[in-house]
């Protein structure tokens, strides 16, 4: 796809060469936007699957009038919200901060739900002078780029996703040592396990996408644990090669919206010294099939 921008009727769409992610250019998300305007947000984010507004100096009132433009609110466990805003998660970093940065592992976020989200939206407050970048995977990519062997093998597995890596009780966050700002919430909850298909097809489109992650899947049902790691292994690898990644850098007061349905994400590191804030919501999706 060329690098050129795409005119639509209302709005600018700019992808990046290879398709996966474009830049939306042309609107103004503090109001509401009309339904031929919205329609072709939702295809531009359908098409390219990780869409961003830049200039977007965004209230929380206006983040969520947004996001509910979207879709309903998803349901977002084992992080508190911000005070009155039930739905808003901020992502702070203190310049002093030496925990890991929060996010930093492939994943689609809340996959261990029975309905994952279909969007996340991320507004960026106050970005650091260097790093903090987000990558992106494009799982659709990686998919198609097998064989028709291995699609075969993978088109009927079973993976069984769970939180208990990061947030169960014996999990990332519950051996942390270092003080965090964001407040984590370490539970049981956070073991129980939901098993979804190893290839999922995404309800619009109709593509079809890889759908584990090193944090969330725990194994593929019905086979040994070595033949899962190593299945699992391969595919984490095939995933994130160089050729399906997309290094997002961020501006200040930029929304950034992504589908869990077929990406997975990776928060970069390399601001040590410096504030990161960002605000996130989560549009809610369905069963994955």
């Amino acid at each position: 796809m060329s690098q050129a921008a795409a005119r639509t009727r209302r709005i600018e769409v700019t992808p990046n060469a290879n398709g996966f992610g474009a830049a939306i250019s042309g609107l103004d998300l503090s109001k509401p936007l009309p339904p031929d305007v919205l329609a072709e947000v939702k295809q531009a984010w359908a098409d390219h699957a990780v869409v961003w507004f830049p200039d977007q100096p965004l209230s929380h009132d206006e983040l969520e009038a947004f996001t509910l433009q979207i879709g309903p609110f998803g349901h977002d466990p084992f992080i508190a919200p911000m005070e009155g805003r039930p739905h808003i998660l901020e992502l702070r970093r203190e310049p002093d901060e030496k925990a890991r940065n929060f996010g930093a592992g492939w994943h689609s976020d809340w996959s261990f739900q029975e309905e994952p989200p279909a969007a996340t939206i991320l507004h960026s407050k106050v970005i650091p002078p260097v790093g903090g970048d987000t990558l992106y995977a494009d799982c659709t990519r990686a998919y198609d780029a097998l064989s028709a062997t291995m699609k075969r093998l993978l088109d009927g597995l079973v993976a069984i996703h769970t939180a208990a890596l990061p947030y169960g009780t014996k999990g990332i966050f519950a051996q942390e040592k270092e003080e965090r700002t964001m407040k984590i919430i370490v539970s049981k909850e956070a073991e129980k396990t939901c098993p979804h298909p190893l290839v999922r097809t995404h309800p619009v489109t109709g593509h079809k996408a890889l759908y584990v992650s090193p944090v969330y899947t725990s194994h593929i049902e019905g086979m040994s644990p070595d033949e899962s790691a190593a299945l699992l292994g391969f595919l984490y690898t095939h995933m994130t090669k160089d050729e399906f990644v997309y290094r997002h850098r961020w501006q200040p007061n930029m929304l950034t919206m992504w589908d869990n349905r077929c990406t997975l994400h990776f928060a970069d590191g390399g601001y040590d010294g410096h504030l990161r804030v960002m605000h996130r919501t989560t549009v809610g999706g369905d069963t994955p099939v």
